[in-house]
């Protein structure tokens, strides 16, 4: 039987009926460690307590009234996000490509308030990603994300990723007005941008004049072991992208900003239909309140360093199948001499859920609540994974 579902993703043949912790259960009834986290949307994993009650709480008083009226909810979520971040201002959407859209959108209008409308090119880097919608594509400018799709949006030059001395003349030029990129680069493969390197961004930022945008949609929300990831170089963007672990497995996504730069979106400027919804807002706060407890965070960074620990020694002891480990806290990456999509599906095989990405990598994205035991195990069924694929390899 044909789907009725539009076939724009290559799905494995899992059908997942139940999640629990850092373990999801097949229609079958085999249960499957989950290092992928639905690509790193359960920061707190499946069928969090806290989350579950949030919902049910909220779900019996009020899902929705738009954003015609106050909404208390995004209110309080605003207020934590704020209390804990550089923001001074958030608006709330469904997903981290709206999030992208308003970025975008508001870097443009900062520059018409700011009477230099000549300043609207966005530079970004190769091997970004901002979602799928024709902005966010023209941002990132990949053939694979835009073949078929043009004409694209102008608006947005790419840059190789690590070349300064390209970043340094492109900023000066006159039709720039802001830089977004991602700390850590996700769906190329987990690159990190280095902490001075970070630094050196929002000098280069200041010393021109330019908005730093930075897409923390997948690296955010405690991944790499600070609440963002640009607070390990000590650095503040004008406005930052969030989405994925803010809703814990609900749709939510976040653009915060600085007053500064959020000057131009007034009344009737931007809009979300459901963005900012009582539902979606409850377990964001649910989320930011567990992710900001005392010694959350600690945790998070001491599983990170067990995690990456024995990731290392599964790279020694399979040396033909594995590379090397990158990443940061639980935001890894496997770069594999194998086929990585080979590796994901002997994951499937041993029980365990990997995510590939761009230069042959496979992600690495255990909820932030993982246990130390259940690293162990993951670990130790990637060990099985790979000793499969070898077996098969001396078999050809």
């Amino acid at each position: 039987m044909i789907s009725p579902v539009l076939p724009s993703y290559a799905r494995a043949k899992l059908s997942f009926v139940k999640g629990e912790g850092a373990w999801l259960v097949e229609a079958d009834g085999r249960r499957f460690l989950d290092f992928a986290s639905g690509i790193a949307v359960m920061a707190l994993g499946h069928g969090h307590p806290a989350l579950v009650q949030a919902l049910k709480d909220q779900a019996e008083k009020l899902w929705h009234t738009s954003n015609l009226y106050t909404v208390p909810e995004q209110e309080a979520l605003a207020e934590r996000l704020v209390e804990h971040t550089f923001a001074d201002t958030v608006f709330f959407c469904n997903s981290g490509t709206e999030a992208a859209e308003l970025a975008i959108k508001m870097a443009r209008k900062y520059r018409h308030e700011s009477e230099q409308p000549e300043r609207t090119t966005i530079l970004t880097f190769e091997g970004a990603f901002h979602g799928r919608s024709m902005a966010a594509i023209s941002a990132a400018g990949s053939e694979k994300l835009t073949k078929g799709f043009g004409p694209l949006l102008p608006g947005f030059r790419q840059l190789p990723f690590g070349d300064h001395d390209a970043l340094r003349a492109a900023a000066a030029a006159p039709d720039v007005g802001a830089i977004m990129v991602e700390p850590v680069q996700g769906e190329s493969g987990i690159r990190p941008l280095p902490d001075v390197c970070l630094k050196g961004l929002r000098d280069l930022c200041d010393e021109h004049g330019l908005l730093l945008i930075l897409d923390e949609i997948q690296c955010g929300m405690g991944r790499t072991g600070k609440l963002f990831a640009h607070e390990w170089a000590g650095i503040a963007p004008d406005i930052m992208l969030v989405a994925k672990g803010i809703g814990g497995g609900y749709p939510l996504g976040a653009l915060l900003a600085t007053e500064n730069a959020a000057r131009g979106m007034t009344a009737g400027t931007h809009g979300s239909t459901y963005g900012g919804n009582p539902l979606g807002c409850a377990v964001g706060a649910a989320v930011m309140d567990e992710v900001t407890k005392p010694g959350f965070l600690d945790e998070v960074r001491a599983k990170a360093g067990h995690l990456r620990q024995r990731l290392e020694g599964l790279v020694g002891a399979h040396p033909d199948i594995f590379e090397s480990v990158r990443g940061e806290g639980l935001m890894l990456g496997l770069v594999c001499k194998a086929t990585n999509t080979d590796v994901v599906a002997a994951g499937y095989d041993a029980g365990l859920l990997t995510v590939p990405a761009g230069d042959n990598v496979v992600r690495i994205l255990p909820a932030l609540t993982i246990t130390e035991e259940e690293i162990g195990e993951g670990v130790s069924r990637l060990d099985a994974a790979a000793s499969a694929l070898e077996r098969r390899t001396a078999a050809e």
